[in-house]
């Protein structure tokens, strides 16, 4: 008697088991936010610790962007090989570890280096976080469950966000110390969290290790309430490809075209949102200003997440995210038109809830594009593209961000809207697909 592992997560249907997983991921996932966002709540802090400029203090979030550029790339390709969960515990402990000792440095380059550090580890987490969820869900609802997954990125800004705006009023001294304290102690939480995840069944199946495969989905149908395969069953991948390549001819395509996407989402977002949090507590635009109305901002990002995780199941993967990214392309045009603070705010509320919708659907769809074999490798590729992104995003175009940001906003507009017509050729449609 065989059984397909996507037959078996059928049964299982999605419980108890993916609920605790999507606990342990999400939490560490906040916190990846929170270290992402730090970059741009504390480099007017930094500067002030240090005597440096605002432009040479934010050389600890191009450290931290180069350390996820290689972080994603190595920790994705490492996963596939060794396997998913102790990547997964390495990382985390290396985010715990190096986030905290980032509030205690005692000089500039030591924190440069902690940052990289961090950033290494926060690249790793990512990627292998998204492709092991992929693998714990049924395909009827998989898309939602990776969108609800994503949406922890919009409480980790929450948070940060919250952070900063305490440590301002409480007016205590070098407030970036507490905001990299905050930012950690979710990982340091997470570590003993991972260790109740087992190995993804798919990569077992990948190793040939049939019978640990069928114990872990046993696992998963015991604590979703559901009856254990069958003693004399056999658990088997449909379509496991192992054969292929990112740039093969049958995926390179949509590797292409998948990776292109990133990058430029995340020149968009990142350009955005490390910049943002500086001028609004700075000079802010009439009454849109201040770490007050970055909560809001944050908050904003929910709905965003609501809507593409409905899109993604109902219009399908490629349709939601073209679609977001048109309506991120819209907010920042109308962002460079607004002639008063209330088409300002506005518009920056829209572009976050727009570009977080974004990221929910592109997060959704990419761990699909790829078989398991690939899975981890292709995560990490899109990974490494987003920090690059966001290596790119506060230093080259710090020029002209500072002559203005305006300007810089509509650059941003005809980014996004250029990534919605690439996103166009991402040649397959994952809804409701088994994984390979």
């Amino acid at each position: 008697m065989k059984i397909t592992i996507e037959e078996a997560l059928d049964r299982a249907q999605t419980g108890k088991f993916q609920q605790n997983l999507m606990g342990v991921f999400g939490l560490v996932w906040a916190a990846d936010a929170m270290q992402v966002l730090a970059v741009g709540f504390t480099g007017a802090a930094i500067a002030k610790t240090y005597g440096l400029t605002i432009g040479e203090a934010l050389q600890t979030g191009t450290l931290f962007f180069l350390g996820m550029l290689l972080g994603a790339a190595l920790f994705g390709r490492l996963a596939d090989r060794f396997g998913r969960r102790a990547i997964l515990l390495f990382t985390v402990g290396c985010d715990a570890l190096f986030g905290l000792a980032s509030a205690f440095a005692t000089d500039f380059a030591s924190l440069l280096v902690l940052r990289f550090l961090t950033g290494m580890a926060v690249g790793g987490t990512l990627p292998v976080d998204y492709a092991m969820m992929a693998e714990f869900l049924p395909a009827k609802n998989r898309g939602r469950w990776l969108v609800m997954l994503e949406g922890f990125w919009a409480v980790g800004t929450v948070v940060i966000a919250l952070t900063a705006w305490i440590t301002s009023l409480t007016g205590v001294e070098d407030p970036w110390r507490y905001i990299f304290v905050v930012t950690a102690m979710p990982a340091l939480i997470g570590i003993w969290l991972r260790l109740w995840v087992p190995e993804s069944p798919m990569h077992l199946l990948k190793q040939n290790r049939n019978e640990q495969a069928k114990a872990v989905i046993n696992r998963v149908l015991k604590r979703n309430g559901k009856a254990e395969l069958p003693a004399e069953a056999e658990l088997i991948a449909p379509m496991l490809v192992t054969n292929e390549r990112l740039l093969s001819d049958t995926l390179r395509q949509r590797t292409l075209a998948t990776l292109a996407v990133w990058f430029l989402v995340s020149v968009s977002y990142y350009g955005i949102f490390t910049w943002i949090p500086a001028k609004l507590a700075s000079d802010g635009f009439g009454f849109v200003r201040g770490y007050g109305f970055l909560v809001v901002v944050a908050l904003a990002q929910l709905p965003g997440y609501a809507l593409a995780a409905y899109g993604v199941e109902a219009w399908g993967r490629r349709k939601t995210l073209i679609g977001f990214l048109f309506m991120s392309a819209i907010a920042c045009v109308l962002f460079t038109i607004a002639s008063n603070a209330i088409l300002i705010g506005a518009s920056i509320l829209i572009m976050s809830f727009a570009l977080l919708g974004t990221w929910g659907a592109l997060y959704a769809f990419t761990p699909e594009l790829f078989p398991t074999a690939l899975r981890g490798s292709g995560m990490g590729a899109a990974g490494a593209m987003a920090r690059l992104g966001g290596l790119l995003a506060p230093s080259v175009l710090a020029f002209v961000i500072s002559q203005s940001f305006v300007l810089a906003v509509a650059i941003f507009a005809a980014l996004l809207a250029l990534a919605g017509v690439i996103a166009g050729f991402i040649n397959v449609e994952t809804r409701q697909q088994a994984l390979q």
